[in-house]
């Protein structure tokens, strides 16, 4: 594989070994492992330690597969149906702060839920397992299908696995089956005002 991935500072290499394949084997997945991807999910930080994410899971073989990949675009249920486990990602617009009975509008629960899921995709790559977050699937088809709440935002499909052979994808995805590159940190940052292209 193209080594694309140099960091510009010393990091540690789980930042730069994890990454979204698309490539499956559909190997089952133990409760165990997968669970501790959702446990070290639930320590990411947020505010007021409102903790709005919340995780829907089904597993490959399982009477729900079917059911969650049926919720993803042609092209994702194309690949994602090898993959081991299907997860949606939801975030509660709503807490109940400190002190208070009455619940308020949580304006970084979408921050919060992305910090849960960040949690949750090294976790796994530091089991040996892979993560692929999917923006294409049928949002309002979800909230039906699967009896959430208006009160909660669907954030993402995410595909856990364990890495598959390229050769099982379309010509054209075998070529981005590798590690993508980042832009440079200078693009990135500013140090005291607003300097972005």
């Amino acid at each position: 594989m193209t080594q694309t991935r140099t960091p510009e500072y010393d990091i540690n290499p789980l930042f730069i070994d994890r990454w979204s394949p698309r490539a499956f084997t559909g190997e089952p997945i133990d409760d165990a492992t997968l669970l501790s991807f959702f446990e070290a999910a639930r320590w990411a930080p947020s505010a007021y330690n409102s903790q709005p994410w919340r995780f829907i899971y089904a597993k490959n073989g399982t009477e729900h597969w079917e059911r969650f990949t049926g919720l993803l675009s042609e092209f994702n249920r194309g690949w994602a149906q090898n993959a081991s486990a299907l997860v949606i990602l939801i975030s509660k617009t709503t807490f109940v702060p400190p002190g208070k009975t009455e619940a308020s509008p949580a304006t970084s629960h979408a921050f919060d839920a992305g910090a849960a899921w960040a949690s949750l995709a090294l976790q796994a790559s530091l089991s040996g397992w892979h993560t692929h977050a999917i923006g294409g699937y049928d949002k309002d088809k979800a909230r039906v299908a699967l009896g959430i709440p208006d009160d909660y935002v669907l954030q993402a499909a995410i595909a856990i696995g364990k890495r598959g052979d390229k050769s099982q994808l379309p010509a054209g995805l075998q070529e981005r089956e590798q590690p993508s590159p980042r832009r440079p940190l200078g693009e990135l940052i500013a140090e005291g005002e607003f300097a972005f292209a």
